[in-house]
Formats: structure tokens, sequence, C-alpha cells
């Protein structure tokens, strides 16, 4: 889809990783836990509204993130969330958590934070993303 746009509000809080497989790939820019937002080029804003086959599509790309997520970041637990009450663009939030994170164990969205991600911590992060999307 050409005419596809993120929306602002996201890309205001995270930076553009990578775009795979009609999928763009967000980290945010809160470096105090590993999240990811994943941004499918549609037009629906709810996921029981997609056909069976671009469910399992979604579901297998939560999987692959969340292993890299797991494996690369020490993470104890993967939370997913399409909740969209703001940003009602489809947006899937795939965040590693741990138990002596800075919110532990509240939600992540909606808080402050005081550590950001600096450049090449960014670059770093998205080599070996698209590394292990395209070797999966």
């Amino acid at each position: 889809m050409n005419d596809f746009v993120i929306d602002k509000r996201l890309l205001n809080d995270c930076q553009l990783i990578t775009e795979l497989g009609g999928i763009s790939y967000l980290l945010h820019k809160n470096a105090e836990v590993a999240w990811f937002i994943m941004v499918p080029h549609i037009q629906q804003t709810e996921f029981y509204q997609l056909d069976a086959t671009l469910q399992n599509q979604l579901c297998t790309q939560i999987n692959l993130l969340s292993e890299f997520i797991k494996s690369n970041f020490d993470s104890h637990k993967i939370n997913v969330a399409t909740i969209g009450n703001v940003v009602s663009q489809m947006h899937i939030h795939v965040i590693g958590r741990r138990n002596d994170d800075v919110y532990w164990p509240d939600v992540v969205w909606g808080k402050g934070f005081a550590k950001s991600y600096d450049a090449k911590q960014v670059s770093s992060i998205s080599e070996r993303l698209k590394n292990g999307l395209l070797h999966s």
C-alpha cells in the first residue's frame, strides 16, 4: 500500500527501525524497557477485523519479535497489547519487562521516562532486529 502513513503520534514517541512484509517496526524512545511497536500497513483498526491469514502472519511476527526481545534484552516477561484508545491506527505493542524495571508491575504507557537510546544503540538494535527477522 503506497499511501500508507504511520500516525504521527507513534512517530513522535518512536524511531522507525525497519519495514518488512507490510509491517513497520518501531522502537519506542523509552529505553527504560524494551518497547517495540509493530504497525501493519492496513486500514482496519481492530485485530478481530483481520482475516485469519493476516492474523496468523501478525501472530508469527509477534512471536519472532518476542523471541528477539527475550534473547536481546534479558526480559522476564513479554507484554503484547493492541490497546489503541488514543491512536486508533492498528498497532501492536510488544514490550520486554523485567521485575526490576522502573515501572514494574504497572503498565509502561502514560509514564515519563529518564533514559533514551543514543544513535549507536538504535543502530545496533536495528541491525540485530533486521537480521533476526530476515533469518527466521
